[in-house]
């Protein structure tokens, strides 16, 4: 199958660990303590996969809620894996605790409430002297921009400097190498995956920082009297902004061979270099068994034969 026949695949990093999001099923990959690789696949909901899913700009506010989602039970098993003992059986079950609705809404609401006050609320308020410079608030909804570009950069950076976020950045640059080579239709081996840059136009990073420069674009239209709607403003439009950052980051990844379109993400992967690192092999190896979880439950049982990536039939379900 031609590269661009392929269905797209991404994922997230977890600690020890790679999340791949197929086409109708996620799957986590995971080290354990002992050495081995636990895997745990489940289908994803409809409404992740359904028509709603492919509507311009709603299905960027979906893929955000998706991503979260998603993000939060990956991370919630990655946690469990790495409490094991590393004396554990390998050949043994992992035992983990099934997050529950309430728990992931909650997980949700602090996320998107640190998030909110870091990156929106801390630049609003940092830019307010600024108001009225040359009779308008298009200087002060610039530098408020700036701010969060600024702060977004620095939080990255400091994080980068935990010994664990490191090694979760490793992982992070394994999931793109071995995105990089599913979509070219390469083996799905440490060889041929190696060749690709840990960087990818579709990561999570560069949504991030898309959505900063939409914002930017967006807010300095918005009046900044009164002050309720002021912050109000910068919570209510953030469905709106990743709507907008969603469609950029397809449209980039549909022409990414595009000189042009290379020169307008250049921003968004050298971000990457800041969240994502060489990975070692057996990171790469946890990488390519949540890869192969998710082609294997998507293809209804056929098996992937690693040398070739090419498939055959076995347990599939009847009919």
């Amino acid at each position: 199958m031609a590269a661009s026949q392929r269905p797209t695949y991404g994922g997230q990093a977890v600690l020890e660990g790679v999340m791949i999001r197929g086409q109708n099923h996620m799957a986590v990959a995971v080290r354990r303590p002992n050495g081995a690789i636990a895997i745990d696949e489940r289908p994803l909901s409809t409404l992740y996969t359904g028509v709603v899913r492919r509507i311009p700009l709603l299905r960027g506010v979906i893929v955000l809620v998706e991503t979260l989602s998603l993000g939060m039970r990956a991370l919630s098993y990655s946690a469990n894996v790495n409490m094991e003992d590393p004396e554990a059986d390998p050949n043994s079950e992992v035992e983990s605790e099934e997050l529950g609705k309430g728990a992931i809404a909650s997980m949700l609401l602090l996320s998107f409430g640190f998030a909110i006050a870091l990156f929106f609320l801390l630049p609003l308020f940092a830019s307010r002297p600024l108001e009225g410079m040359f009779g308008n608030d298009i200087v002060s909804n610039i530098a408020e921009g700036a701010i969060r570009l600024v702060v977004f950069v620095a939080y990255i950076w400091v994080i980068g400097r935990m010994p664990d976020i490191r090694r979760v950045f490793m992982y992070h640059g394994a999931e793109h190498m071995t995105v990089h080579a599913q979509e070219r239709g390469d083996p799905l081996v440490i060889e041929a995956i190696r060749k690709y840059s840990p960087a990818h136009p579709r990561c999570g990073t560069a949504f991030l920082l898309t959505v900063m420069v939409v914002a930017i674009v967006v807010f300095v239209i918005v009046p900044r009297e009164p002050l309720w709607w002021l912050i109000l403003s910068r919570i209510i439009f953030i469905p709106v902004i990743a709507a907008l950052a969603y469609e950029v980051i397809r449209w980039s990844g549909r022409y990414e061979d595009n000189p042009i379109v290379s020169l307008i993400t250049a921003p968004n992967l050298l971000l990457q270099k800041l969240t994502t690192r060489q990975p070692e092999d057996d990171q790469i190896e946890v990488a390519v068994a949540a890869m192969n979880a998710a082609l294997v439950a998507d293809r209804g049982g056929l098996e992937i034969d690693p040398g070739t990536d090419e498939l055959t039939l076995t347990d599939a379900p009847p009919g």
